[in-house]
């Protein structure tokens, strides 16, 4: 992509230069303006992404992204805007960002680890600054932890030698081996350099399945007694959190030195979805294709879903991530 930016920035420039010279000084002033392309970085920059390139942050527009886009999660929306916009604003911070997201499928983990990567960068999750590991895709065998562990490292430090406010996102961590993880611990750490590389300005982000039994434990505990979910605040659950985490073999954060040194910043629990959670992601669905919202269909489709407990049926088992598809049933042509 790069190279095709580049190459439309030389296109646009050659008109100009064709007018200024002979057929025969062509290939000389062609060559003129690809050296001053390339050597000067402003210019580059117009025609190709850039490192440092990276949106100014507003506090305002990330929480504007939050509350539009993510539902029945107060206490994620609050450590998120805190934690990215307090770390962003730091010039010297002392370590990376290190958020773990935890939470059942269809909760906002994904969700909002895109909506934190479109207010850093422009390209989002397709920016080049933006890497994106799925543990059963990228780290399916056992046998090769070895060999991930180098992998890992190399491209972590590659990439982060290549810009230094990069951001790291593991999907599925409870499926990742045990151990591996690990080896990105130095990279975690309060070092200001690591072999020359600095990776304080860098971000990670974790999502994770472990722990929802207990953010579920938690939120249930609270419906029963007759308390709003919003009453739940952080210290009710992140403690326990983290060492359901490092206690689940099941899980890649399994007794991992991440936890143990106390690199991971924030443990943030994404509660359960409601029924009303439910229609506040048909609705905003709606509208991202352009549909008049329909309260019919948002009810039709909101009924469809499936929910647990079996006796109290409170929370939704699929959270928004199936309501897309069944809301594609009545809207097929």
């Amino acid at each position: 992509m790069k190279v095709c930016r580049a190459a439309l920035g030389l296109l646009l420039l050659a008109p100009l230069v064709v007018q200024a010279v002979e057929p025969i000084s062509l290939g000389l002033a062609l060559a003129g303006v690809l050296t001053g392309y390339i050597s000067y970085p402003r210019l580059y920059c117009l025609f190709a992404e850039c490192c440092g390139q990276k949106r100014s942050l507003s506090r305002e527009a990330l929480q504007k992204d939050l509350d539009s886009k993510l539902f029945g999660q107060h206490l994620a929306k609050k450590v998120i805007l805190n934690a990215v916009f307090g770390f962003l604003s730091n010039p010297k911070p002392k370590k990376p960002l290190t958020l773990s997201l935890h939470g059942w499928t269809g909760t906002g983990k994904n969700f909002v680890s895109k909506i934190i990567a479109e207010n850093i960068y422009e390209g989002g999750l397709n920016s080049d600054y933006v890497h994106l590991f799925v543990a059963t895709l990228h780290f399916p065998h056992a046998s090769n932890i070895t060999l991930y562990k180098d992998q890992l490292q190399q491209w972590i430090r590659g990439n982060v030698s290549a810009c230094a406010s990069s951001i790291f996102i593991f999907d599925e961590m409870d499926k990742m081996h045990a151990g591996l993880i690990d080896a990105i611990k130095p990279f975690l750490d309060y070092y200001d350099l690591v072999d020359g590389v600095s990776y304080q300005k860098a971000v990670f982000i974790f999502l994770s399945n472990a722990g929802a039994e207990r953010i579920t434990d938690v939120a249930l505990d609270f419906w029963r007694s007759g308390k709003q979910r919003e009453e739940i605040k952080l210290k009710d659950m992140e403690h326990a959190l983290s060492v359901s985490v490092f206690n689940n073999k099941n899980s890649g954060f399994w007794h991992s030195s991440l936890i143990d040194r106390n690199l991971i910043d924030y443990f943030v629990p994404f509660l359960p979805l409601e029924y009303k959670h439910l229609k506040m992601c048909i609705r905003v669905e709606m509208q991202s294709r352009g549909y008049e919202i329909d309260e019919d269909i948002v009810t039709r489709v909101a009924e469809e879903m499936t929910f647990f407990p079996k006796e109290e049926k409170v929370f939704s088992d699929k959270g928004c991530k199936t309501v897309f598809t069944k809301l594609d049933y009545y809207y097929d042509d």
